[in-house]
């Protein structure tokens, strides 16, 4: 495995960084909806986050589908 980010090539850079992006984003979208539940459940006070947490999941999820273009360099 490389240890130097700079001797990657741009185009695996890139591919490393969108794959961490989305492994970012599903976390997020993953943990919105285990607060969610934890709310339900009455773990947690209910102040109407279920339906907020579950509406950031889905945000996250479909703007981690948008493809992602890139602008500029890498």
């Amino acid at each position: 495995m490389l240890r130097d980010w700079n001797v990657l090539s741009d185009d695996m850079q890139i591919a490393l960084s969108r794959e961490a992006l989305a492994k970012a984003a599903e976390t997020i979208a993953r943990q919105a909806e285990i607060l969610a539940v934890e709310i339900e459940t009455g773990n947690l006070a209910d102040y109407g986050g279920p339906e907020a947490l579950r509406l950031l999941a889905a945000v996250v999820r479909v703007s981690g589908q948008d493809g992602m273009t890139s602008v500029g360099h890498a």
